[in-house]
Protein backbone atom coordinates (compact mmCIF):
# COMPACT_ATOMS: atom_id res chain seq x y z
CA UNK A 1 0.00 0.00 0.00
CA UNK A 2 1.54 3.42 -0.69
CA UNK A 3 1.22 6.36 1.38
CA UNK A 4 -0.80 8.70 -1.10
CA UNK A 5 -3.84 8.07 -3.59
CA UNK A 6 -5.93 10.32 -5.21
CA UNK A 7 -9.25 8.32 -3.65
CA UNK A 8 -9.74 6.50 -0.28
CA UNK A 9 -12.34 4.21 -0.27
CA UNK A 10 -13.54 3.33 2.98
CA UNK A 11 -15.93 0.07 3.29
CA UNK A 12 -15.77 -2.53 -0.13
CA UNK A 13 -19.78 -2.40 0.09
CA UNK A 14 -21.03 -2.37 -3.27
CA UNK A 15 -21.30 1.56 -3.09
CA UNK A 16 -17.63 1.35 -2.71
CA UNK A 17 -16.52 -0.90 -5.14
CA UNK A 18 -18.85 0.69 -8.00
CA UNK A 19 -17.45 4.28 -6.62
CA UNK A 20 -13.84 2.74 -7.53
CA UNK A 21 -14.07 1.49 -10.55
CA UNK A 22 -15.68 4.89 -11.88
CA UNK A 23 -13.02 6.59 -10.37
CA UNK A 24 -9.88 4.36 -11.68
CA UNK A 25 -11.51 4.20 -15.06
CA UNK A 26 -11.31 7.93 -15.11
CA UNK A 27 -7.21 7.92 -14.15
CA UNK A 28 -7.72 8.47 -10.64
CA UNK A 29 -5.56 5.83 -8.53
CA UNK A 30 -8.08 4.59 -5.88
CA UNK A 31 -7.65 2.36 -2.73
CA UNK A 32 -10.63 0.55 -0.92
CA UNK A 33 -9.96 -0.35 2.78
CA UNK A 34 -12.02 -3.24 4.12
CA UNK A 35 -12.56 -4.13 7.71
CA UNK A 36 -13.49 -7.56 7.18
CA UNK A 37 -12.13 -11.00 5.72
CA UNK A 38 -14.67 -10.59 2.94
CA UNK A 39 -15.39 -7.69 0.14
CA UNK A 40 -18.56 -7.16 -0.51
CA UNK A 41 -20.89 -5.85 2.22
CA UNK A 42 -24.38 -7.09 1.58
CA UNK A 43 -22.94 -8.91 -1.80
CA UNK A 44 -21.41 -11.20 0.66
CA UNK A 45 -21.78 -15.22 0.28
CA UNK A 46 -21.19 -18.22 2.92
CA UNK A 47 -21.19 -21.72 2.43
CA UNK A 48 -23.06 -24.15 5.05
CA UNK A 49 -22.66 -28.33 4.27
CA UNK A 50 -21.10 -27.44 0.96
CA UNK A 51 -24.47 -25.48 0.26
CA UNK A 52 -24.37 -21.48 -0.71
CA UNK A 53 -25.56 -18.73 0.69
CA UNK A 54 -26.65 -15.13 -0.15
CA UNK A 55 -26.52 -12.72 2.77
CA UNK A 56 -28.34 -9.73 1.23
CA UNK A 57 -28.62 -10.44 -2.54
CA UNK A 58 -31.64 -12.85 -3.36
CA UNK A 59 -32.55 -11.84 -6.79
CA UNK A 60 -31.79 -8.51 -9.09
CA UNK A 61 -34.23 -6.68 -11.52
CA UNK A 62 -33.49 -4.73 -14.44
CA UNK A 63 -30.99 -6.93 -16.83
CA UNK A 64 -32.25 -7.35 -19.62
CA UNK A 65 -30.84 -5.88 -22.33
CA UNK A 66 -31.00 -2.13 -22.66
CA UNK A 67 -32.65 -2.04 -19.11
CA UNK A 68 -30.94 0.09 -16.37
CA UNK A 69 -28.90 -1.94 -14.15
CA UNK A 70 -28.02 -3.81 -17.82
CA UNK A 71 -26.65 -0.48 -18.47
CA UNK A 72 -24.82 0.36 -15.33
CA UNK A 73 -23.23 -3.03 -15.04
CA UNK A 74 -22.43 -2.92 -19.06
CA UNK A 75 -20.16 0.18 -18.18
CA UNK A 76 -18.49 -0.94 -15.18
CA UNK A 77 -17.43 -4.09 -17.54
CA UNK A 78 -18.87 -6.83 -15.38
CA UNK A 79 -22.60 -7.14 -17.26
CA UNK A 80 -21.27 -9.98 -19.76
CA UNK A 81 -19.05 -12.09 -17.06
CA UNK A 82 -22.36 -12.52 -14.38
CA UNK A 83 -23.57 -16.23 -14.44
CA UNK A 84 -27.65 -15.71 -14.05
CA UNK A 85 -31.01 -17.92 -14.18
CA UNK A 86 -33.77 -15.67 -15.09
CA UNK A 87 -36.62 -16.09 -12.71
CA UNK A 88 -40.28 -17.53 -13.95
CA UNK A 89 -41.88 -14.92 -16.43
CA UNK A 90 -45.53 -15.91 -15.25
CA UNK A 91 -44.26 -15.00 -11.59
CA UNK A 92 -41.11 -13.94 -10.44
CA UNK A 93 -42.69 -13.55 -6.81
CA UNK A 94 -45.81 -14.93 -5.21
CA UNK A 95 -48.04 -13.61 -2.44
CA UNK A 96 -50.07 -15.53 -0.24
CA UNK A 97 -51.80 -15.61 3.04
CA UNK A 98 -52.48 -18.51 5.49
CA UNK A 99 -56.15 -17.39 5.42
CA UNK A 100 -56.33 -17.37 1.53
CA UNK A 101 -55.56 -21.07 -0.28
CA UNK A 102 -54.52 -18.65 -3.50
CA UNK A 103 -50.60 -17.72 -4.74
CA UNK A 104 -51.10 -14.73 -6.75
CA UNK A 105 -48.06 -14.03 -8.74
CA UNK A 106 -45.83 -10.97 -9.94
CA UNK A 107 -45.08 -11.69 -12.94
CA UNK A 108 -42.34 -9.94 -15.46
CA UNK A 109 -43.21 -7.37 -18.03
CA UNK A 110 -46.08 -4.76 -17.18
CA UNK A 111 -48.82 -6.45 -19.45
CA UNK A 112 -48.05 -9.73 -18.25
CA UNK A 113 -48.30 -8.77 -14.78
CA UNK A 114 -51.83 -6.97 -14.90
CA UNK A 115 -52.73 -9.98 -17.14
CA UNK A 116 -51.64 -12.39 -14.60
CA UNK A 117 -53.42 -10.50 -11.50
CA UNK A 118 -56.79 -10.39 -13.28
CA UNK A 119 -57.05 -14.06 -13.36
CA UNK A 120 -57.74 -13.90 -9.78
CA UNK A 121 -59.10 -10.47 -9.52
CA UNK A 122 -61.59 -10.33 -12.81
CA UNK A 123 -63.09 -6.97 -12.45
CA UNK A 124 -59.83 -5.32 -11.21
CA UNK A 125 -58.45 -5.04 -14.87
CA UNK A 126 -58.26 -1.21 -15.50
CA UNK A 127 -57.50 -0.74 -11.56
CA UNK A 128 -54.29 -2.68 -11.90
CA UNK A 129 -53.58 -1.12 -15.18
CA UNK A 130 -53.93 2.13 -13.10
CA UNK A 131 -51.49 1.23 -10.59
CA UNK A 132 -48.74 -0.05 -13.14
CA UNK A 133 -49.28 3.46 -14.89
CA UNK A 134 -48.65 5.05 -11.45
CA UNK A 135 -45.57 2.71 -10.70
CA UNK A 136 -44.01 3.78 -13.89
CA UNK A 137 -44.58 7.28 -13.62
CA UNK A 138 -43.26 7.83 -10.64
CA UNK A 139 -39.90 6.02 -12.32
CA UNK A 140 -39.70 8.63 -15.08
CA UNK A 141 -39.16 11.12 -12.63
CA UNK A 142 -35.76 9.96 -11.10
CA UNK A 143 -32.99 10.84 -13.95
CA UNK A 144 -30.38 8.37 -13.16
CA UNK A 145 -32.58 5.36 -12.59
CA UNK A 146 -33.73 6.11 -16.69
CA UNK A 147 -29.70 7.31 -17.08
CA UNK A 148 -30.68 10.44 -18.11
CA UNK A 149 -28.82 13.52 -15.91
CA UNK A 150 -31.46 15.83 -15.47
CA UNK A 151 -34.24 15.28 -12.91
CA UNK A 152 -37.71 16.56 -12.78
CA UNK A 153 -38.98 14.85 -9.08
CA UNK A 154 -40.07 17.75 -6.75
CA UNK A 155 -40.69 17.26 -2.62
CA UNK A 156 -44.72 16.05 -3.88
CA UNK A 157 -43.74 13.25 -5.45
CA UNK A 158 -41.36 12.22 -2.32
CA UNK A 159 -44.14 12.94 0.08
CA UNK A 160 -46.51 10.47 -1.88
CA UNK A 161 -47.28 7.11 0.94
CA UNK A 162 -46.84 3.60 -0.42
CA UNK A 163 -49.98 2.06 1.10
CA UNK A 164 -52.43 5.56 0.64
CA UNK A 165 -50.97 5.59 -2.89
CA UNK A 166 -51.54 1.52 -3.47
CA UNK A 167 -55.18 1.62 -1.47
CA UNK A 168 -56.15 4.64 -4.04
CA UNK A 169 -55.91 2.36 -7.03
CA UNK A 170 -58.53 -0.06 -5.72
CA UNK A 171 -61.68 -0.84 -3.06
CA UNK A 172 -60.71 -4.38 -3.22
CA UNK A 173 -58.92 -5.61 0.35
CA UNK A 174 -57.42 -8.64 -0.57
CA UNK A 175 -56.01 -6.88 -3.90
CA UNK A 176 -54.47 -4.24 -2.11
CA UNK A 177 -52.72 -6.34 0.09
CA UNK A 178 -51.42 -8.53 -2.81
CA UNK A 179 -49.80 -5.04 -4.47
CA UNK A 180 -48.08 -4.36 -1.35
CA UNK A 181 -47.00 -7.91 -0.71
CA UNK A 182 -43.67 -7.97 -1.64
CA UNK A 183 -43.12 -4.48 0.28
CA UNK A 184 -40.81 -6.52 2.45
CA UNK A 185 -38.45 -5.73 -0.17
CA UNK A 186 -37.98 -2.06 1.59
CA UNK A 187 -39.45 -3.18 5.12
CA UNK A 188 -42.60 -0.87 4.33
CA UNK A 189 -44.19 1.01 7.18
CA UNK A 190 -48.14 1.92 6.79
CA UNK A 191 -48.19 5.32 7.60
CA UNK A 192 -44.08 6.13 6.48
CA UNK A 193 -43.01 4.51 3.37
CA UNK A 194 -42.88 6.43 0.41
CA UNK A 195 -44.64 5.36 -2.70
CA UNK A 196 -41.44 5.89 -4.86
CA UNK A 197 -39.94 3.73 -2.51
CA UNK A 198 -41.79 1.17 -3.69
CA UNK A 199 -42.06 1.87 -7.27
CA UNK A 200 -38.54 2.31 -7.74
CA UNK A 201 -37.86 -1.35 -5.78
CA UNK A 202 -40.50 -3.14 -7.72
CA UNK A 203 -40.47 -1.45 -11.02
CA UNK A 204 -37.05 -3.03 -12.71
CA UNK A 205 -38.11 -6.75 -11.02
CA UNK A 206 -40.89 -6.10 -12.87
CA UNK A 207 -39.09 -5.26 -16.20
CA UNK A 208 -36.89 -8.41 -15.42
CA UNK A 209 -36.09 -10.74 -12.79
CA UNK A 210 -32.98 -12.55 -12.22
CA UNK A 211 -30.79 -14.94 -10.11
CA UNK A 212 -27.61 -15.02 -9.49
CA UNK A 213 -26.31 -18.48 -10.23
CA UNK A 214 -24.13 -19.70 -7.20
CA UNK A 215 -24.72 -16.23 -5.68
CA UNK A 216 -24.18 -12.78 -5.47
CA UNK A 217 -20.57 -12.78 -4.33
CA UNK A 218 -19.64 -13.33 -8.26
CA UNK A 219 -20.70 -9.61 -8.40
CA UNK A 220 -18.56 -8.86 -5.85
CA UNK A 221 -15.72 -10.70 -7.67
CA UNK A 222 -16.09 -9.40 -11.56
CA UNK A 223 -16.00 -5.75 -9.77
CA UNK A 224 -12.89 -6.27 -7.98
CA UNK A 225 -11.54 -7.85 -11.46
CA UNK A 226 -12.46 -4.20 -13.36
CA UNK A 227 -10.87 -2.58 -10.25
CA UNK A 228 -7.45 -4.46 -10.68
CA UNK A 229 -7.65 -3.59 -14.27
CA UNK A 230 -7.66 0.23 -14.02
CA UNK A 231 -5.47 0.36 -11.71
CA UNK A 232 -6.78 0.11 -8.42
CA UNK A 233 -6.08 -1.15 -4.73
CA UNK A 234 -7.95 -3.13 -2.38
CA UNK A 235 -6.62 -4.44 0.96
CA UNK A 236 -8.39 -6.30 3.74
CA UNK A 237 -8.44 -6.00 7.40
CA UNK A 238 -7.71 -2.63 7.18
CA UNK A 239 -9.98 -0.85 9.99
CA UNK A 240 -10.59 2.83 9.86
CA UNK A 241 -10.79 4.15 13.18
CA UNK A 242 -10.27 7.58 11.88
CA UNK A 243 -10.70 10.77 9.47
CA UNK A 244 -7.77 13.23 10.37
CA UNK A 245 -9.18 16.44 9.14
CA UNK A 246 -7.55 19.78 8.88
CA UNK A 247 -8.72 23.28 7.28
CA UNK A 248 -11.91 21.68 6.92
CA UNK A 249 -10.94 18.56 4.55
CA UNK A 250 -9.84 15.14 5.36
CA UNK A 251 -6.22 14.68 5.07
CA UNK A 252 -5.71 11.13 5.69
CA UNK A 253 -7.28 8.26 7.54
CA UNK A 254 -5.58 6.26 10.36
CA UNK A 255 -6.33 2.14 10.39
CA UNK A 256 -6.71 -0.62 13.54
CA UNK A 257 -3.39 -1.72 12.65
CA UNK A 258 -1.41 1.53 13.28
CA UNK A 259 -0.63 2.43 9.41
CA UNK A 260 -1.81 5.82 7.64
CA UNK A 261 -3.14 6.50 4.41
CA UNK A 262 -3.23 9.89 2.92
CA UNK A 263 -5.52 11.42 -0.38
CA UNK A 264 -7.28 14.09 -2.51
CA UNK A 265 -10.49 12.70 -1.93
CA UNK A 266 -12.42 10.17 0.51
CA UNK A 267 -15.41 8.38 -0.02
CA UNK A 268 -16.92 6.49 2.68
CA UNK A 269 -18.86 3.54 2.10
CA UNK A 270 -19.17 2.96 6.10
CA UNK A 271 -22.55 3.59 7.80
CA UNK A 272 -22.71 7.46 7.71
CA UNK A 273 -23.56 7.47 11.89
CA UNK A 274 -20.26 6.11 12.04
CA UNK A 275 -18.25 7.92 9.43
CA UNK A 276 -19.77 11.23 10.90
CA UNK A 277 -18.09 9.81 14.15
CA UNK A 278 -15.13 8.69 12.65
CA UNK A 279 -14.05 12.26 10.91
CA UNK A 280 -15.03 14.07 14.15
CA UNK A 281 -18.67 15.52 15.55
CA UNK A 282 -16.99 19.00 15.56
CA UNK A 283 -16.49 19.22 11.41
CA UNK A 284 -20.24 19.25 10.88
CA UNK A 285 -23.01 21.95 11.85
CA UNK A 286 -24.62 20.59 14.89
CA UNK A 287 -28.08 20.02 13.38
CA UNK A 288 -26.84 18.26 10.56
CA UNK A 289 -24.69 15.77 12.64
CA UNK A 290 -27.58 15.32 15.20
CA UNK A 291 -30.05 14.98 12.43
CA UNK A 292 -28.09 11.91 10.82
CA UNK A 293 -27.54 10.43 14.92
CA UNK A 294 -30.98 10.66 15.04
CA UNK A 295 -32.48 8.34 11.97
CA UNK A 296 -34.49 5.68 12.52
CA UNK A 297 -32.43 2.51 10.87
CA UNK A 298 -34.66 0.21 9.06
CA UNK A 299 -35.83 -2.94 11.42
CA UNK A 300 -33.13 -5.38 11.58
CA UNK A 301 -33.82 -9.41 10.41
CA UNK A 302 -33.85 -13.30 11.47
CA UNK A 303 -32.70 -15.99 8.96
CA UNK A 304 -32.85 -19.39 8.57
CA UNK A 305 -30.42 -21.23 5.99
CA UNK A 306 -32.00 -24.53 4.96
CA UNK A 307 -29.49 -27.03 3.78
CA UNK A 308 -31.71 -30.22 2.04
CA UNK A 309 -30.63 -33.85 1.86
CA UNK A 310 -29.97 -34.75 -1.70
CA UNK A 311 -32.95 -34.79 -4.48
CA UNK A 312 -36.10 -34.19 -1.72
CA UNK A 313 -37.16 -30.99 -2.31
CA UNK A 314 -37.59 -29.16 -6.00
CA UNK A 315 -35.90 -26.24 -6.75
CA UNK A 316 -38.78 -23.28 -7.09
CA UNK A 317 -37.54 -20.59 -9.32
CA UNK A 318 -39.57 -17.88 -8.19
CA UNK A 319 -39.76 -16.05 -4.58
CA UNK A 320 -42.34 -16.52 -1.74
CA UNK A 321 -43.72 -14.04 0.09
CA UNK A 322 -45.88 -15.68 3.30
CA UNK A 323 -48.30 -13.57 5.50
CA UNK A 324 -50.44 -15.18 8.60
CA UNK A 325 -53.21 -12.89 7.53
CA UNK A 326 -53.71 -10.35 4.38
CA UNK A 327 -55.01 -7.77 6.66
CA UNK A 328 -51.37 -7.56 8.03
CA UNK A 329 -49.11 -7.05 5.08
CA UNK A 330 -48.22 -3.68 6.38
CA UNK A 331 -48.21 -4.78 10.44
CA UNK A 332 -45.65 -7.66 9.64
CA UNK A 333 -42.57 -5.85 11.77
CA UNK A 334 -44.95 -4.87 14.49
CA UNK A 335 -44.99 -8.23 16.54
CA UNK A 336 -44.64 -9.45 20.15
CA UNK A 337 -43.53 -12.61 21.37
CA UNK A 338 -46.60 -14.71 20.84
CA UNK A 339 -47.77 -13.49 17.18
CA UNK A 340 -43.80 -13.56 15.73
CA UNK A 341 -43.30 -14.16 12.82
CA UNK A 342 -46.13 -12.76 10.92
CA UNK A 343 -44.62 -13.00 7.58
CA UNK A 344 -41.92 -14.02 5.58
CA UNK A 345 -39.89 -13.89 2.74
CA UNK A 346 -38.22 -16.93 1.11
CA UNK A 347 -36.05 -17.31 -1.80
CA UNK A 348 -33.53 -20.09 -3.26
CA UNK A 349 -30.01 -19.98 -4.94
CA UNK A 350 -29.99 -21.39 -8.37
CA UNK A 351 -27.20 -23.95 -8.60
CA UNK A 352 -25.21 -24.54 -11.98
CA UNK A 353 -25.01 -28.06 -10.59
CA UNK A 354 -28.55 -28.63 -10.29
CA UNK A 355 -32.03 -28.18 -11.92
CA UNK A 356 -34.63 -29.95 -10.51
CA UNK A 357 -33.55 -30.34 -7.09
CA UNK A 358 -32.81 -27.19 -4.44
CA UNK A 359 -29.59 -27.46 -2.68
CA UNK A 360 -30.69 -25.14 0.04
CA UNK A 361 -33.29 -22.46 0.97
CA UNK A 362 -33.20 -19.10 2.99
CA UNK A 363 -35.93 -18.07 5.08
CA UNK A 364 -36.29 -14.37 6.17
CA UNK A 365 -38.53 -12.01 8.79
CA UNK A 366 -38.47 -9.25 10.76
CA UNK A 367 -36.86 -8.94 14.32
CA UNK A 368 -36.00 -6.18 15.86
CA UNK A 369 -32.59 -4.88 17.57
CA UNK A 370 -34.20 -5.45 21.03
CA UNK A 371 -35.17 -8.58 20.74
CA UNK A 372 -31.01 -9.01 21.06
CA UNK A 373 -30.32 -6.94 23.83
CA UNK A 374 -28.83 -9.45 26.07
CA UNK A 375 -26.48 -9.45 23.76
CA UNK A 376 -25.60 -6.57 21.78
CA UNK A 377 -21.95 -6.07 24.03
CA UNK A 378 -20.74 -9.40 21.86
CA UNK A 379 -19.06 -9.24 19.20
CA UNK A 380 -19.06 -12.48 16.75
CA UNK A 381 -19.29 -14.27 20.07
CA UNK A 382 -21.43 -16.58 21.76
CA UNK A 383 -22.56 -15.56 25.11
CA UNK A 384 -22.17 -17.07 28.40
CA UNK A 385 -25.38 -19.41 29.61
CA UNK A 386 -25.70 -16.88 32.89
CA UNK A 387 -26.97 -14.11 30.46
CA UNK A 388 -30.60 -13.62 31.54
CA UNK A 389 -31.15 -17.62 31.96
CA UNK A 390 -30.72 -18.04 28.33
CA UNK A 391 -27.11 -18.16 26.10
CA UNK A 392 -27.52 -16.61 21.94
CA UNK A 393 -27.50 -19.97 20.58
CA UNK A 394 -30.43 -21.40 22.66
CA UNK A 395 -32.09 -17.82 21.88
CA UNK A 396 -31.48 -18.70 18.01
CA UNK A 397 -32.63 -22.92 18.66
CA UNK A 398 -35.75 -21.49 19.73
CA UNK A 399 -36.58 -18.46 17.07
CA UNK A 400 -35.49 -21.28 14.45
CA UNK A 401 -37.84 -24.10 15.99
CA UNK A 402 -40.82 -21.31 16.02
CA UNK A 403 -40.26 -19.87 12.41
CA UNK A 404 -39.79 -23.58 11.39
CA UNK A 405 -42.75 -24.43 12.78
CA UNK A 406 -44.38 -21.24 10.71
CA UNK A 407 -42.43 -22.41 7.40
CA UNK A 408 -44.21 -25.73 7.39
CA UNK A 409 -47.41 -24.44 7.12
CA UNK A 410 -46.67 -22.84 4.02
CA UNK A 411 -44.78 -25.80 2.64
CA UNK A 412 -45.89 -29.09 4.04
CA UNK A 413 -43.43 -31.55 5.04
CA UNK A 414 -40.11 -29.35 4.41
CA UNK A 415 -38.81 -30.75 8.11
CA UNK A 416 -38.17 -34.15 6.43
CA UNK A 417 -35.92 -32.91 3.66
CA UNK A 418 -33.53 -30.46 6.13
CA UNK A 419 -30.06 -31.84 6.70
CA UNK A 420 -29.11 -29.04 8.60
CA UNK A 421 -30.10 -25.44 9.73
CA UNK A 422 -28.35 -22.97 9.88
CA UNK A 423 -29.02 -18.71 11.75
CA UNK A 424 -28.79 -14.94 11.36
CA UNK A 425 -29.99 -12.00 13.78
CA UNK A 426 -29.32 -8.56 13.91
CA UNK A 427 -26.23 -8.80 15.69
CA UNK A 428 -25.00 -10.80 12.50
CA UNK A 429 -25.88 -7.95 10.13
CA UNK A 430 -24.26 -5.45 12.37
CA UNK A 431 -21.25 -7.27 12.50
CA UNK A 432 -20.19 -8.33 9.08
CA UNK A 433 -22.16 -5.46 7.22
CA UNK A 434 -21.65 -2.66 9.38
CA UNK A 435 -25.47 -1.21 9.18
CA UNK A 436 -26.40 0.43 12.49
CA UNK A 437 -28.74 -1.83 14.91
CA UNK A 438 -28.06 -4.32 11.75
CA UNK A 439 -30.56 -2.75 9.93
CA UNK A 440 -31.46 -4.25 6.89
CA UNK A 441 -32.00 -1.82 4.30
CA UNK A 442 -30.21 2.19 5.90
CA UNK A 443 -32.88 4.35 7.55
CA UNK A 444 -36.64 4.54 7.50
CA UNK A 445 -37.73 6.94 5.18
CA UNK A 446 -40.37 9.06 5.64
CA UNK A 447 -43.35 10.31 3.36
CA UNK A 448 -44.30 12.85 5.81
CA UNK A 449 -40.56 14.19 5.78
CA UNK A 450 -38.28 12.91 2.98
CA UNK A 451 -35.89 15.73 3.32
CA UNK A 452 -35.41 14.71 7.46
CA UNK A 453 -33.99 11.49 5.39
CA UNK A 454 -32.11 12.94 3.08
CA UNK A 455 -28.45 12.86 3.22
CA UNK A 456 -26.59 14.42 0.77
CA UNK A 457 -23.44 12.39 -0.79
CA UNK A 458 -21.00 15.53 -0.35
CA UNK A 459 -20.27 17.01 3.23
CA UNK A 460 -19.05 19.79 4.73
CA UNK A 461 -15.97 18.86 4.51
CA UNK A 462 -14.47 19.46 1.02
CA UNK A 463 -13.10 16.25 -0.19
CA UNK A 464 -15.48 13.71 2.22
CA UNK A 465 -17.72 11.98 0.07
CA UNK A 466 -20.87 9.39 0.89
CA UNK A 467 -21.67 6.26 -0.26
CA UNK A 468 -23.54 3.11 0.35
CA UNK A 469 -27.64 2.25 0.83
CA UNK A 470 -28.17 4.75 3.63
CA UNK A 471 -27.70 7.66 1.29
CA UNK A 472 -30.42 7.78 -2.00
CA UNK A 473 -31.50 4.06 -2.22
CA UNK A 474 -30.96 0.58 -0.93
CA UNK A 475 -30.43 -2.44 -3.39
CA UNK A 476 -28.40 -3.62 -5.68
CA UNK A 477 -29.48 -0.77 -8.49
CA UNK A 478 -30.45 1.90 -6.14
CA UNK A 479 -26.54 1.64 -4.26
CA UNK A 480 -25.05 1.56 -7.96
CA UNK A 481 -26.70 4.84 -8.81
CA UNK A 482 -26.07 6.22 -5.55
CA UNK A 483 -22.05 5.39 -6.39
CA UNK A 484 -22.99 7.11 -9.91
CA UNK A 485 -24.46 10.42 -8.00
CA UNK A 486 -21.39 10.07 -5.32
CA UNK A 487 -19.12 9.91 -8.22
CA UNK A 488 -20.97 12.62 -10.65
CA UNK A 489 -19.91 15.08 -6.94
CA UNK A 490 -16.48 14.93 -8.46
CA UNK A 491 -16.77 14.24 -12.21
CA UNK A 492 -19.75 16.32 -12.93
CA UNK A 493 -22.75 14.26 -13.48
CA UNK A 494 -23.76 15.28 -17.54
CA UNK A 495 -20.29 13.92 -18.51
CA UNK A 496 -20.63 10.53 -15.86
CA UNK A 497 -23.85 9.66 -17.48
CA UNK A 498 -23.19 10.05 -21.24
CA UNK A 499 -19.84 8.03 -20.79
CA UNK A 500 -22.36 5.35 -18.86
CA UNK A 501 -24.74 5.47 -22.04
CA UNK A 502 -22.09 5.02 -24.54
CA UNK A 503 -20.70 1.87 -22.90
CA UNK A 504 -24.10 0.20 -23.20
CA UNK A 505 -24.79 1.26 -27.06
Amino acid sequence: MKEQYDVVITGSGLGGLVSAIILAKEGYSVCVLEKNNQYGGNLQTFVRDKTIFDTGIHYIGGLDEGQNLYKYFKYLGIMDHLNLKKLDENGFDIISFEDDENEYPHAQGYDNFANQLVTFFPNEKANIEEYCKKIKAICECFPLYNLEWEGKYDNEILSLNAKQTIEECTENEKLKAVLAGSNFLYAGIADKSPFYVHALSVNSYIQSSWRCINGGSQITKQLLKQLKKYGGEFYKYKEVTRFNVEDKKVTSVDMKDGTQVSGSYFISNIEPKTTLKLAGEENFRKSFYSRVQSLEGVISAFSLYIVFKPETFKYINHNHYHFKKSSEVWTAHDYDENSWPKAFMASMNASKKQEEWAEGMTFITYMKYEDVAPWIDTFNTTVDENDRGESYEEFKSRKAAKFLTEIEVKFPGIRDCIQSVHTSTPLSYRDYIGGDNGNMYGYVKDSNNPMKTLIPSKTKLDNLYLTGQSINMHGVLGVTIGAVVTCSEILGKEYLVTKINQASE
